[in-house]
């Protein structure tokens, strides 16, 4: 009998990784979810507060994953971001807090753990947004080039050391859940029901890097080929 896979998604209160978890349940995962709203969590049978800003977020996880027995998949859909105009401190230091140090304390506890125990499957969700310095959220697209930096680099690090460990960067364009939901118009929106179908499909097909969807896709490539000094001139 083939044992059941164990799956922990942080950032499961809602949006795309309340999708994920519920689709993974149904495909037969054994699931685990944590967020900072614990209370959105009751619908699933396991489960923990876990704020990612917190000191004590990395030890946390580690308990919730002594809980179910192990983990096979880690998927972090934790995340947040807001156009800043303005550049408001405590907006850039927000986000820089949860997208960068929080996303980097739970990546680097997970790796570390499937290091010592045999491997598995890192997925994250960053952002085509890492793409280019967006100059109307600074500290969103900045953290959002950050973890695509990151990811490629652990994957490289684990290959080197012969861990077993495996990534998926997913890079979707603009979802319609509520991290959007700022008054603000956000082109070309997304089902959060289809980007997680999407999201899933990648991960079981060992996707290393996944922009969802085709539109998106072409946006990107398009972006990657604007030069520098044309770049720095546009008002978006």
């Amino acid at each position: 009998m083939t044992a059941m896979r164990k799956a922990i998604v942080v950032g499961a209160s809602s949006g795309i990784g309340r999708e994920v978890a519920r689709l993974l349940a149904q495909r037969g995962w054994q699931v685990a979810v944590a967020a900072r709203r614990v209370e959105k969590l009751s619908d699933f049978e396991v489960s923990m507060q876990i704020d990612v800003t917190a000191d004590d977020a990395a030890d946390r996880l580690l308990q919730l994953i002594d809980r179910i027995g192990g983990i096979d998949l880690y998927f972090h859909a934790s995340g947040i971001g807001h156009q800043n105009r303005e550049l408001r401190e405590d907006i850039e230091l927000q986000t820089v807090s949860t997208n960068a140090l929080g996303f980097t304390r739970m990546v680097g506890a997970v790796y570390r753990y499937m290091a010592a125990h045999g491997g598995g499957h890192i997925a994250v969700i960053s952002s085509i947004a890492g793409t280019k310095g967006l100059g109307p959220a600074p500290s969103y697209s900045a953290t959002k080039a950050m973890q695509n930096a990151y990811i490629e680099a652990l994957e490289q690090l684990s290959n080197a050391r012969g861990l077993g460990i495996r990534f998926t960067d997913i890079r979707p364009g603009f979802v319609d859940t509520d991290l959007l939901n700022d008054g603000n118009h956000y082109p070309l929106l997304l089902r959060k029901e289809k980007v997680a179908a999407d999201i899933v499909s990648s991960i079981e097909k060992g996707r290393h890097v996944r922009v969802i969807d085709w539109r998106w896709r072409a946006i990107t490539w398009l972006w990657r080929r604007i030069p520098r000094w044309l770049w720095r001139r546009l008002k978006l």
